[in-house]
């Protein structure tokens, strides 16, 4: 099992201490890059995913010290999942500081050939889990005075990339309920944030292209979303982990309603 590493500093390590962080999708791709940011920055993490084998296999890579992380399975689209994951980081840790919402996922194709099927997926896996799981952390959160809600984004809801328009849709939801909530409750000490990735680098759509296991069409997409990057590669998932732990963090308490966008140049304002 791959033995994900990070170079952060005694200061990086201390960062986070003491507050806790839940982090959906956070078994697989850039989620686990995200569950390692912050681990390694001293949060305790509940890391959620869609099933026990994968979020098994996400804590044995991850290789966290006894106490310092335990998992949540379960599709959060679905209602009560959310509330179950909030409540059982609140009865593992006793509080929650930070979630970040990962969990997403769709079909990347040509809009007129979507079908049903894939268009309530796209919706469901990107802006169901996100609404969700902020609907039932924020409770908690307003309780306490305090919280980080960091939302995963999508550049393409901005360049227009090849294939997305659906999935812009759902990360579209994700982005203007961020700045809804973040004006909402800002009186209330939490920001609520996106980070929005270009195309990035995981090590599961690495396996996947070098198998040929990926559809035909993305390497057309891959392709375009290189050629908006002035930088000419797609982002490492450490990168877009390093803007999520950033926003997670005590001084970044002045931020709030913002889209962070980690592209490499692909677009600019």
């Amino acid at each position: 099992m791959e033995n994900i590493e990070h170079g952060g500093g005694a200061a990086s390590r201390a960062a986070l201490a003491g507050r806790v962080a839940v982090v959906t999708g956070g078994a697989t791709g850039i989620g686990r890059h995200i569950s390692r940011r912050l681990l390694d920055d001293g949060a305790r993490l509940l890391l959620a995913g869609l099933t026990e084998t994968d979020t098994k296999a996400a804590v044995e890579a991850l290789g966290a010290p006894a106490g310092q992380i335990a998992t949540f399975a379960g599709d959060l689209a679905r209602p009560g999942t959310a509330e179950s994951l909030i409540n059982t980081a609140i009865d593992v840790f006793g509080t929650v500081d930070i979630v970040v919402n990962n969990a997403g996922g769709g079909v990347i194709a040509p809009t007129l050939e979507h079908t049903e099927q894939t268009l309530q997926a796209t919706i469901n896996n990107n802006l169901w889990t996100t609404l969700r799981t902020c609907l039932a952390a924020l409770p908690h959160l307003v309780s306490k005075g305090y919280g980080r809600i960091i939302n995963i984004g999508a550049e393409s809801v901005r360049n227009g990339l090849t294939d997305h328009a659906v999935y812009n849709a759902a990360k579209g939801g994700v982005h203007g309920l961020t700045t809804g909530l973040a004006r909402e409750f800002a009186g209330h000490g939490i920001t609520v944030n996106v980070v929005a990735p270009s195309y990035t680098r995981t090590e599961e759509l690495d396996a996947a292209l070098a198998a040929g296991r990926a559809p035909a069409r993305f390497n057309r997409v891959i392709g375009d979303a290189i050629a908006l990057i002035p930088m000419g590669r797609a982002a490492e998932a450490d990168e877009v982990a390093a803007a999520v732990a950033f926003l997670a963090r005590d001084d970044s308490g002045f931020i709030t309603g913002q889209i962070i966008s980690v592209n490499g140049g692909s677009s600019m304002s």
